[in-house]
């Protein structure tokens, strides 16, 4: 029997369906070149997106650039987004902050039509197991949407913290961002049953494999935003268990990708947007704290974008 109301037993339902079926997306948001919202190039971009069959989509998160929305470009970004994916696919917008603003955006969404809310780590401060418990009970309290919480940065749950919030009625689920496999599978036994898991880690595909080894096949993917092409091929390599096409993939673009990544700060945001402006995608750039690769980070990109897309028969641009 399960512990959720219909209602949310329904929304976790169709996740846990849409991540059989296909990556979890997470789009970027399109910025104008003065750095205001460019709303129409968001849904032009967000239609693309769509047309490629993800398992289910999260706008305004961490790749969507969260952190530099204010309230009025979020309700804008989740309302558009709820239209256009017009109940193909489960819509869960990014929350954050402290309890009390992640609350707020939190209404905003749910007033969107959103279906469910990822958790993002609180702002700045450590805190302890208790004060994690608390943060979901605080938001859970004044929402009825599905909650997922995401471990990452200052965020990690215990084995007995996850009992505890897998006891509030509208958390469904846990995106793990540590990469830390005797953690996660710890995590994983003491969750009950139809509780989610998603791998949540920088470029997943590269940990991919490892993470199904503990129960969590489903992840999000960044490549997605720019390539799904590339995504969606290791996605089915990873679903048939073909090992080899998963080898190349890693080897002629995940791992150059990451190396690329790993030179700047921020990159793992601002390089998405790169090559998503490589394929001619309307994303725009990205917003300060986050930077531009200079001239030959692009270049590199430019390659290592070629590169996969060669790999999977495609091609960068169509124009």
């Amino acid at each position: 029997m399960t512990r959720f109301s219909a209602a949310t037993e329904g929304v976790a339902k169709r996740l846990r369906d849409g991540m059989v079926g296909g990556v979890l997306s997470f789009p970027l948001t399109s910025f104008r070149e003065d750095g205001g919202l460019d709303l129409a190039a968001y849904r032009a971009y967000l239609t693309a997106q769509l047309d490629s069959a993800p398992g289910a989509v999260f706008p305004a998160c961490g790749t969507g650039e969260f952190f530099s929305l204010d309230e009025d470009e979020y309700r804008a970004i989740v309302g558009a987004t709820v239209e256009i994916a017009d109940g193909r696919l489960p819509v869960v917008a990014g929350i954050g902050y402290g309890w009390a603003q992640a609350l707020r955006f939190a209404r905003i969404a749910e007033e969107a039509g959103a279906d469910a809310a990822l958790v993002l780590p609180h702002y700045l401060v450590a805190a302890p197991q208790d004060g994690l418990v608390e943060q979901l009970r605080r938001i859970a309290s004044g929402t009825s949407l599905p909650l997922i919480a995401y471990q990452r940065g200052q965020v990690a749950f215990t084995a007995d913290s996850l009992r505890r919030i897998a006891e509030i009625p509208t958390v469904i689920g846990l995106k793990d961002g540590h990469s830390d496999l005797d953690r996660l599978q710890r995590l994983t036994l003491a969750a009950p049953d139809g509780f989610l898991f998603f791998n949540g880690a920088s470029t997943a595909e590269i940990q991919a494999r490892a993470y199904a080894t503990v129960g969590v096949p489903a992840y999000s993917s960044a490549v997605h935003a720019f390539a799904p092409e590339i995504a969606n091929a290791f996605f089915a390599a990873l679903r048939d268990g073909d090992n080899a096409r998963m080898t190349q993939l890693l080897r002629d673009f995940y791992v150059p990708l990451v190396e690329l990544r790993d030179r700047v700060p921020g990159y793992a945001v601002s390089l998405v947007k790169a090559a998503a402006r490589l394929r001619g995608l309307p994303v725009g750039p990205v917003r300060a704290p986050l930077t531009e690769p200079g001239r030959d980070d692009l270049g590199a990109l430019a390659k290592v974008l070629d590169d996969g897309l060669n790999v999977v028969g495609a091609v960068r641009r169509s124009d």
